[in-house]
């Protein structure tokens, strides 16, 4: 069956509050994916998303217009239950994670495994260095998102030669492509402050450790602008 670490579990035990403080995907990164995928404007195209959390891409997807058949595989209960009770249409909600995918071989024509990452917003002005700070100093010795060493499954095979290629059978080829899109989302500092919570190696913060940071997040909001960026 599937696993999931502990600090995930309880990192995320609080899927309202993740799904609330999360913020959604623009649709022009959504579309950009999607067409990499081939499957931007093909009806009833068959898609697995891994980890689909409280649905927050799996909504972009079902509200589409191609009417898309989309498995959403989950590994968190309470993530779970969140993203099945919004009764989205054309989605199937399952548990699972990507090491064990409740999937038929050969069965879909694309598996998605979406990410906003909130460590990538500018430093361009002293607010956002000291928010990037804030959330850089938090380190818990377990790989994050923001260590990119999911990078190193394409570098790899991009090392390869075609013949290695072929005779390696490598679960990845190529990159498909790469891109970024910029976009802002504004919150007041009490929403902001709950949205660095929704990160897991925050929320299982405890004591001092919290306080501290929401004490250096109240300060930020009183010297600078409330603004967050984010890169999809």
């Amino acid at each position: 069956g599937s696993t999931i670490a502990v600090e995930a579990a309880k990192g995320f035990a609080n899927a309202a509050s993740y799904d609330t403080y999360r913020p959604s995907y623009p649709a022009e990164a959504v579309e950009d994916l999607l067409e990499k995928l081939q499957v931007a404007g093909v009806a009833k195209a068959k898609i697995v998303e891994v980890g689909a959390g409280t649905g927050k891409f799996t909504e972009a997807l079902a509200a589409r217009n191609e009417g898309f058949e989309i498995v959403a595989v989950e590994p968190h209960e309470e993530m779970q239950k969140l993203l099945k009770s919004k009764q989205l249409k054309g989605v199937k909600v399952v548990g699972g994670d990507a090491m064990n995918l409740p999937i038929d071989s050969q069965s879909t024509d694309a598996v998605i495994a979406a990410q906003v990452d909130p460590y990538s917003f500018s430093s361009r002005t002293p607010w956002e260095s000291t928010l990037k700070d804030i959330l850089w100093s938090v380190n818990d010795d377990h790989p994050r998102f923001r260590d990119e060493t999911w990078r190193q499954v394409f570098e790899k095979q991009l090392s390869s030669t075609p013949i290695t290629i072929q005779g390696a059978d490598p679960l990845f080829t190529l990159p498909l492509g790469e891109n970024s899109v910029n976009f802002t989302d504004w919150s007041s500092s009490e929403a902001t402050w709950e949205r660095f919570r929704s990160l897991s190696q925050i929320t299982v913060l405890k004591g001092d450790q919290l306080e501290n940071g929401s004490l250096s997040m109240g300060t930020l909001y009183t010297l600078g602008l409330p603004q967050f960026r984010d890169e999809a």
